[in-house]
């Protein structure tokens, strides 16, 4: 029974992670739908890009994942579907899924061209994208459900390259970074501030900020026993300055 994980912006109040899985029950019950993330950065496909890049990473091929961070839902924005080094993966054509099909060794995009009897405006999370990957992971076939793209997807300024800003914040305050750890060896500087780099919190004293390689390879900045947005002042967005 492969396993769909499912990426949003919804947060877990209300009704909508609740009906993404049972969408994906629905359409293929053999898979199992997962709650990756419900509060990737709320209408931020860049950010939500890079944090969706580092996890697809511990996802292993022949599984699956729906992305929604979709803020024009409903518009002419086109649904794609991505085959990225055997997994597959399905969201809007914002830039969220170009940093995985970026990186990946093969990548095969499609246009979602299957339809529901009804399609709601506002929910194409559960109306279009949690259905067609539960399909496709079930082993219905793709041209079943997908077409051939007119025109290469939205990609972002980066590209799949890396991203010197921070694109999540924790419920810890932890500020993930969009560097790659593996490409990144030093320290970082924000607002002019140089911050050490460090092996994990307990490596500087307590209430001194530190930089490090996170669990997903990504350089977060962390305050030892303390909130780092806070201390430091930074949001989502805000640039980050890696050394050279």
């Amino acid at each position: 029974m492969p396993l769909l994980h499912l990426f949003t912006d919804f947060g877990l109040a209300g009704p909508y992670m609740g009906q993404m899985h049972a969408a994906v029950h629905r359409a293929a019950p053999p898979v199992t739908p997962v709650t990756l993330l419900a509060d990737a950065p709320t209408f931020d496909a860049a950010a939500a890009a890079h944090l969706l890049a580092a996890l697809v990473g511990h996802i292993p091929p022949g599984e699956g994942v729906v992305a929604v961070v979709d803020p024009g839902v409903g518009t002419a924005r086109r649904p794609l579907a991505l085959k990225a080094d055997g997994r597959w993966l399905t969201g809007p054509d914002n830039g969220l899924l170009s940093v995985v099909g970026g990186r990946a060794r093969q990548a095969d995009w499609f246009a979602i061209s299957w339809r529901p009897d009804h399609l709601s405006a506002s929910f194409h999370g559960r109306d279009l994208f949690a259905p067609v990957a539960a399909r496709l992971l079930a082993g219905e076939a793709p041209a079943r459900l997908l077409a051939p793209l007119d025109a290469p997807p939205v990609a972002l300024p980066e590209g799949a390259g890396d991203r010197a800003r921070v694109i999540a914040i924790d419920a810890f305050g932890n500020l993930m970074t969009g560097l790659r750890a593996s490409h990144h060896a030093g320290p970082l500087t924000v607002k002019g501030r140089p911050l050490p780099r460090a092996g994990t919190f307990g490596e500087v004293p307590v209430g001194q900020p530190l930089v490090y390689a996170n669990s997903l390879g990504l350089l977060e900045i962390a305050v030892n026993q303390g909130h780092a947005a806070r201390v430091l002042g930074l949001a989502v967005g805000d640039p980050v300055d890696p050394a050279p």
